[in-house]
């Protein structure tokens, strides 16, 4: 998510050292302080999630006592008012039981402000005169908008303030088109080494999706049924109950494929189907991401009516609560053709998954919130019994994180009558009931530590629209408009047929 709300030219600078903590067993702190500069600090991914990430940090001391956050914005805010506003927006994105007026207060004398334009390069000499001289590693968090992605990079550049060992965060989506993409690309490589771009994902943050690996590569039962032999089809679906909220401007000129579909939903991809990697590095990682970003069979022409979907809510009721259509939020277009909900069937064409559809769909004002993986497997070969149905795996990032296998068992009694039953991984109740880490805490972590793991590579970002954007020109050529669908409905009535055509359905 991109903080479109306020005004997007404001930065956060976080100084310190920080420990690289587990759940249970803390390592030592790093011994190089840091400096994080949040650009687009007043938005709403700034505001929601990176300052309540920075806050359950601090009071799990997980950052070194001489660390500050500097706020920096146009608005002519002072420092309290500032950190009245931080208190707010903390306070109702905290659970209740985390939040702590003593643990706050503490949290916020680390907090100052600075007046600051974020788009006069002017302001950046003066940002650096205000830094000074440091040996810390400096990290540069772009929570903006990507056309300001460019001019904040070499801005950074000119006012002596990207020397080593700097190192640059970018927010999805990285550009609107592949030529785009490129083009940031381009500009961030020409003042950052590419070991020193961080393009976060935050759901690669996820403990689930992270378990997603250690599912996959720690464990034999899995490997061997891996595979097209075994495996009918998968579905990923990320389904959201909300609207665009404050997001209407940026919305409307993205949709769901550019904002959900091209990064999160193909990242999940990514990790279902790669090759077990030669090590566990960043490198190893995202070598075999690509490979499978680059085996995506192309869909474009006319194949967009066959193999996506697409679709644009129109007034319902979520929650009981009537809500208007997408064309009547706010800071949209009236005649917008914008989809709200997309669903992809998607083929990889490589040795280990050839023949297997990935069905992947997202979208809003949905009946229900959920992310999850399903992987559905064959039947037996043979039915022995009345009954049956194939396995399943669910992998389930929200709103609950879960891992669960479902199996055919005897139903108790006389006879031989089965019914599915579940093997199911409870994540929260399997470590102790322990807070989990929020998906930015452990980047945050990553990023001051220079672990590129869980972020994507700049041919990772390329491959990715290299595959979207004839789907994008179809949908235009042949003039594939949005399906309407009622809010709080499953989607447009195509969704269904996408699967029942070839005899499946959509997982409930």
């Amino acid at each position: 998510m991109i903080g479109q709300g306020g005004c997007s030219n404001f930065v956060v600078i976080l100084h310190g050292t920080y420990r690289r903590t587990g759940l249970t067993e803390p390592e030592s702190p790093l011994s190089i302080p840091c400096d994080m500069l949040v650009f687009g600090g007043t938005g709403d991914l700034a505001l929601h999630k990176l300052l309540p990430a920075l806050y359950h940090l601090h009071r799990d001391a997980r950052l070194h006592r001489d660390t500050r956050i500097l706020a920096l914005a146009r608005t002519s805010y002072s420092r309290e008012a500032y950190q009245n506003l931080a208190e707010r927006r903390c306070r109702a994105q905290v659970a209740r039981s985390d939040f702590n007026h003593e643990t706050w207060r503490s949290f916020a004398e680390r907090l100052d402000y600075f007046v600051m334009d974020a788009a006069q390069s002017a302001d950046f000499s003066k940002l650096a005169r205000h830094l000074g001289n440091s040996e810390r590693v400096r990290v540069y968090y772009l929570a903006t908008a990507p056309s300001l992605f460019q001019d904040i990079a070499s801005h950074l550049a000119n006012a002596g303030l990207a020397t080593a060992p700097a190192r640059i965060v970018l927010e999805k989506p990285i550009g609107h088109s592949l030529e785009s993409a490129r083009a940031i690309n381009a500009a961030i490589g020409a003042v950052f080494d590419e070991h020193r771009v961080f393009r976060i994902d935050h759901y690669l943050g996820k403990e689930t999706v992270q378990n997603l690996m250690a599912l996959r590569f720690a464990n034999a039962l899995f490997e061997p049924v891996w595979r097209a032999g075994y495996i009918d089809h998968v579905q990923i679906s990320v389904c959201e109950t909300l609207g665009v909220e404050n997001r209407g401007a940026y919305y409307d000129h993205a949709g769901a494929m550019r904002d959900m579909l091209q990064n999160h939903l193909l990242q999940l991809l990514c990790l279902v189907a790669m090759e077990a990697p030669v090590r566990f590095d960043a490198e190893s990682v995202r070598n075999e991401k690509v490979k499978v970003l680059e085996a995506l069979k192309p869909i474009s022409g006319l194949d967009v009516q066959d193999k996506t979907v697409r679709g644009q809510y129109t007034a319902g009721k979520i929650g009981g609560q009537d809500v208007p259509a997408y064309y009547f939020e706010k800071n949209v277009d009236n005649d917008s053709d914008t989809e709200t909900f997309v669903a992809v069937q998607v083929e990889i064409d490589n040795w280990r998954w050839a023949g297997v559809p990935f069905y992947l769909r997202t979208g809003k004002r949905l009946a229900r919130k959920t992310s999850e993986i399903l992987i559905q497997f064959k039947p037996v070969p043979h039915r022995l019994f009345a009954e049956g149905q194939a396995n399943q795996l669910l992998i389930r990032l929200q709103p609950e994180e879960r891992i669960s296998l479902q199996l055919m068992a005897k139903h108790p009694g006389k006879g031989m009558h089965l019914n599915p039953v579940e093997l199911d991984l409870n994540l929260a109740n399997a470590f102790n009931k322990q807070r989990r880490w929020d998906a930015y805490e452990r980047l945050l972590l990553d990023v001051i530590e220079g672990d590129s793991t869980l972020f994507m590579r700049r041919d990772e970002v390329e491959a990715a629209w290299s595959w979207v954007d004839p789907i994008l020109q179809g949908w235009h050529q042949h003039y594939q408009s949005p399906r309407p669908y009622p809010a709080g409905s499953d989607g447009p009535e195509q969704l269904q047929h996408l699967l029942e055509r070839h005899g499946r359905h959509w997982a409930e």
